[in-house]
């Protein structure tokens, strides 16, 4: 069933009654069917309409809706041949960093993504996609193997950051997310990074340093959450959806700040209305990317690689 979020309401009732005429006795019926049409062609115009038109906190909400396709659906998806792989090798197995080898269209590849679950019981088994140290050590992990035998990674995002528990702390969280994004930086195969939902803070940019950032179209992208930044500067939650303007969060703010690479449209209504159509336009997407950067010599890859991330924060200081 699907869920609507608060601001989609008008869109809810019209398919509220779509639905009730059509479990009438007689569905068939000429008025009915025509009514029928009638208002599903409404609601998809006033859907179409919304959804291009979304604040930047309506955009929060979209990429935090729980019936998008997360990291293990991407995986599934697009994926064959798929062996996870487990563990940081030092101190435990963290189950919010999935990943393993598979093939891409018969390519080859190491994946690796935040997986925050679908229900109750999997968000306790993810840590909700917030990761702890060995987490982002067992992505290190992942992609030492993945430069040792010329494998192009993928990575998919979706996290709210990265676990902000004082275990973390005492294992080194801010220095395993570092060592992350090095790893990310010096690996010398193609990187191609999905930011498929939320990505937030260095839990996310931990596996964002890549060649190449795609992202969903009604995805955000955050050095902190509108909540958090609302609760230093104002003291008051409340004011996260003015700080979600402020922030500049979303696909398409980050794409004219040259943050990201590519925006991947979604379907009508958000990734959440149709799941397959989605993974197949991120599959696509990453086709494109990772025809051209297995083109690139290793060395020129890192080199580029490394200067673009440096470009952005000299602009950033300027």
């Amino acid at each position: 069933m699907q869920q609507f979020l608060d601001f989609e309401k008008p869109i809810a009732e019209l398919e509220s009654k779509i639905d009730e005429l059509r479990q009438m006795s007689d569905p068939e019926g000429a008025n009915i069917a025509e009514e029928i049409s009638r208002l599903k062609d409404k609601a998809d115009k006033q859907l179409a309409a919304l959804y291009a038109r979304l604040s930047a906190w309506q955009k929060v909400l979209v990429a935090r809706h729980e019936q998008r396709p997360h990291a293990l659906d991407y995986i599934s998806g697009l994926i064959t041949e798929y062996v996870p792989l487990a563990g940081d090798r030092h101190f435990a197995e963290d189950s919010a960093i999935v990943g393993g080898l598979g093939r891409f269209e018969g390519m080859s590849v190491m994946i690796v993504g935040i997986e925050r679950g679908s229900d109750l019981q999997t968000r306790l088994t993810h840590n909700f996609g917030m990761a702890k140290p060995e987490g982002y050590r067992k992505h290190q992990r992942l992609l030492d193997l993945a430069g040792r035998f010329g494998l192009p990674v993928l990575a998919f995002i979706d996290t709210a950051g990265a676990w902000p528990g004082i275990d973390a702390e005492e294992r080194g969280q801010a220095e395993a997310i570092a060592r992350s994004i090095e790893a990310t930086l010096s690996v010398p195969t193609p990187v191609v990074a999905t930011i498929i939902g939320e990505g937030g803070s260095g839990g996310a940019i931990a596996l964002g340093a890549a060649d190449q950032i795609l992202m969903l179209e009604h995805a955000i992208y955050s050095v902190i959450s509108p909540e958090a930044c609302a609760s230093i500067l104002w003291r008051d939650p409340k004011q996260a959806v003015v700080a979600a303007g402020a922030l500049r969060l979303t696909a398409q703010d980050l794409l004219n700040l040259k943050l990201i690479d590519r925006i991947v449209p979604e379907p009508t209504g958000g990734a959440q209305r149709n799941p397959q159509e989605t993974i197949k336009r991120v599959g696509e997407k990453i086709s494109i990317e990772l025809a051209a950067l297995t083109k690139v010599e290793p060395a020129i890859l890192r080199a580029r690689r490394r200067e673009k991330f440096l470009a952005m924060s000299r602009e950033i200081i300027s």
